[in-house]
């Protein structure tokens, strides 16, 4: 522990020594004081710090290691008798030329008996090497550089509070969002600034309240949005801080989505109203007569759907031009709005069409609002120097007599106006229903049902597969996919369309076997395309009922993995009605579906429920333009205005877009600049059965058909454009 060489310590000093010095966690040395103070003793934590044998250490002068002036002045002033003790920082310089910072400490040895080393007084120098600590500070000291430094790169606005709400720290992006004047970012200014963040507020008293109810839940993490009176809108996620288990207090992130907001409030906008006139549009509509329909049910009061048709207005289109024009369709939907209470609803379904929902209204209620309109619409328009009459025909379905949905109370009405057009125009007539003509008790719902039954069992279904095109791009008119159509041709009824059978099949639950059939079916057609090296995706249409059974994902798993095919060549397309009847079950299993690798698709979008809501949360890829929005184009303006904003919503939404039913070369010209992705429809080809599809797969058409083959195309038309799914 301690050995003298040259310099003898008393035996009794060396014991005392020994034990003292062994005990000691730091270094230690005696050192022999005078003119060249020298080493007599050291511990073995010494000889460890010095990287040297203990005996090696015995005679060295202490100088040779401890050399600062500071060392140098003390043992200095020990000789001539100044000095007793010294404690601070200093250098040890190691034999082998290393340095080691070390705090040091150097007091004399008092010993009862006087013991000296050639006379000269004893020292005790203790060493503690500070390599670890200072170390440990510099990287401390890194930390937190680079943590200022991710504070000031983040975009969020960070600020960082004790439990009792005192600011501790923030970052320069929180000053720049909340436009905190310089002179309150001095230290010790917090509680100024907080008061300022509060009197920016849109509302200091709701904005005092929340903030009081978070600083009330220690542990709790929110997130809530923060309006500005200058118009900013921030959103705020509150933070737990932790130190060692226990909260010492918040932090608060602070994101401007001013920008997002709007843009969405745009989205929607374009997705709910009409874009010239600003009256509902079909989304919105649907909107309104759901609720009214809940409102009749629970109340037990009628209300009338009006369907209003502009008469001849393509010769006001002709004269005055499409810039006139929509200024008088302007006119119009004020002088409608006009004629209306503030519960009732006038949307604008297409160019010259608008639809008047009026509530708690019977046929006296319909027929005086009709009344009305036409007689606001009897009033002479001008634009410029012209003044010219505009008429209309309005037909009128009622609730409950005339339907129980949309759907049918627009076809109802249409049926209605479309009378009157042919009695002469400018007027207003109601449903009146009709008995049933030609072959239409032959196929009565009962036998259309039992004759379904059969098909399915003796195999009488079968498929047919309209190719999906792409629209732009270097692989502009390549086949990428197929939706699969069911088709079926019964030997006594013949052929009968989709738009027939498959409504009695929802209604009397049989839809669920049908579409179980065509998924199997289609997902082995999928399965030998792909073993043939053929890219296609299979787009399969899935029923409401079909979605909802118990172990529907579990099945679909199942199929794909019978025939062999990857789950990504499987599409599955959804309506919009589906996803809203129960959000949150249908999230679970868009999730499982999503989760195994298929596509989903929502079907005939813009002809239901669209709600951003739901494109948000779901794990959707592709939206389909339903085919009422296409027929119209590129000349019908609403029709381009609802196809533009619905890929525009898709692009901000990183949605794919398939436009169905394209029938011209201008749908299509207009589809491509619109930027929508895919197409399909008759101007390609109608759905094709196995042989005829892998025709088209390597080519278009190449010849003009004959007369034959253009009446076998026109059945074929007729079967596609009265299926549900097109």
């Amino acid at each position: 522990m301690g050995r003298a060489a040259g310099l003898t310590l008393p035996p009794a000093t060396l014991a005392a020594w020994s034990a003292f010095a062994g005990a000691m966690l730091h270094a230690a040395w005696l050192v022999r004081s005078g003119p060249a103070p020298r080493i007599v003793a050291v511990n073995d934590a010494a000889a460890a710090l010095a990287r040297l044998d203990a005996a090696a250490l015995i005679g060295r002068p202490a100088l040779e290691l401890l050399a600062s002036p500071e060392d140098e002045a003390f043992w200095t002033d020990v000789a001539g008798g100044q000095a007793a003790e010294i404690e601070s920082d200093t250098l040890l310089r190691r034999p082998d030329g290393s340095i080691v910072p070390v705090r040091r400490r150097v007091r004399a040895l008092a010993m009862d008996d006087g013991v000296r080393v050639d006379g000269k007084a004893l020292y005790i120098v203790a060493l503690h090497d500070l390599s670890a600590q200072l170390q440990a500070e510099r990287e401390l000291e890194l930390s937190l550089t680079d943590l200022r430094a991710t504070l000031e790169s983040t975009n969020d606005g960070i600020l960082v509070t004790d439990l009792a709400g005192r600011i501790r720290n923030f970052n320069r992006r929180f000053a720049s969002l909340w436009s905190v004047p310089e002179n309150l970012l001095v230290k010790g200014e917090g509680e100024a600034v907080l008061d300022w963040m509060r009197r920016s507020t849109a509302d200091p008293g709701a904005y005092t309240r929340r903030l009081a109810s978070i600083e009330a839940g220690v542990n709790s993490r929110s997130a809530d949005v923060v309006r500005l009176r200058s118009g900013k809108v921030f959103e705020r996620v509150v933070t737990p801080q932790f130190n060692q288990g226990q909260p010492i207090g918040r932090v608060y992130a602070f994101r401007d989505v001013t920008e997002k907001l709007e843009a969405h409030e745009r989205i929607q906008l374009l997705s709910y109203t009409d874009t010239l006139t600003g009256l509902p549009n079909r989304q919105l509509l649907a909107d309104r007569v759901t609720v009214a329909l809940a409102t009749s049910r629970r109340e037990g009061s009628p209300f009338a759907f009006l369907l209003l048709n502009l008469d001849r207005f393509s010769h006001i289109n002709e004269t005055l031009g499409h810039a006139l024009a929509d200024r008088v369709l302007l006119d119009v939907a004020e002088r409608i709005k006009g004629c209306m209470r503030q519960i009732d609803t006038v949307a604008r379904l297409g160019a010259d069409e608008f639809v008047i929902l009026v509530q708690q209204a019977d046929e006296p209620g319909a027929e005086a609002a009709a009344t009305r309109v036409i007689d606001a619409l009897k009033q002479p328009f001008a634009q410029g120097d012209m003044r010219f009459s505009v008429t209309a025909s309005i037909g009128i379905a009622m609730y409950p007599g005339d339907g129980g949905d949309l759907d049918d109370l627009e076809r109802r009405a249409n049926v209605a106006m479309r009378e009157v057009k042919g009695a002469g125009r400018e007027g207003f007539r109601f449903y009146r229903s009709r008995p049933m003509q030609g072959d239409a008790p032959l196929r009565s719902r009962m036998k259309l049902d039992h004759a379904m039954r059969q098909a399915l069992a003796q195999n009488r279904f079968r498929l047919h597969y309209q190719p999906q095109i792409v629209l732009g791009g270097p692989d502009a008119g390549r086949t990428v996919g197929a939706e699969a159509l069911v088709r079926w041709r019964d030997p006594e009824l013949g052929d009968i369309s989709p738009g027939e059978f498959i409504p009695v099949a929802e209604e009397s639950g049989f839809i669920v076997a049908i579409d179980d059939w065509v998924l199997r079916e289609a997902v082995k057609q999928a399965a030998v395309w792909h073993a043939a090296g053929l890219e296609l995706v299979m787009s399969v249409n899935v029923s409401a009922l079909q979605f909802q059974q118990p172990g529907f994902v579990d099945g679909v798993a199942a199929v794909l993995r019978e025939a062999g095919l990857p789950p990504s060549r499987l599409e599955l397309e959804l309506t919009e009605s589906i996803l809203i009847q129960d959000a949150q079950d249908a999230m679970l299993r868009l999730q499982g579906l999503a989760q195994l690798g298929v596509k989903l698709a929502i079907d005939d979008f813009g002809t239901g429920y669209s709600s951003l809501a739901y494109l948000k949360r779901f794990p959707i890829g592709r939206l389909k333009i339903d085919r009422s929005f296409i027929s119209g184009l590129p000349d019908e303006e609403s029709d381009a205005a609802i196809v533009q904003a619905i890929v525009s919503m898709a692009r901000a939404l990183r949605l794919e877009v398939v436009a169905e039913g394209v029938e011209t070369e201008a749908q299509r010209a207009f589809l491509a600049r619109s930027g929508c992705d895919h197409c399909q429809g008759f101007l390609f080809a109608p759905g094709l059965d196995v042989a005829a599809f892998e025709r088209s797969l390597r080519g278009r058409i190449t010849s003009v058909p004959d007369a034959g083959e253009l009446v076998a195309l026109a059945a074929v038309r007729a079967g596609d454009e009265n299926d549900p799914a097109k």
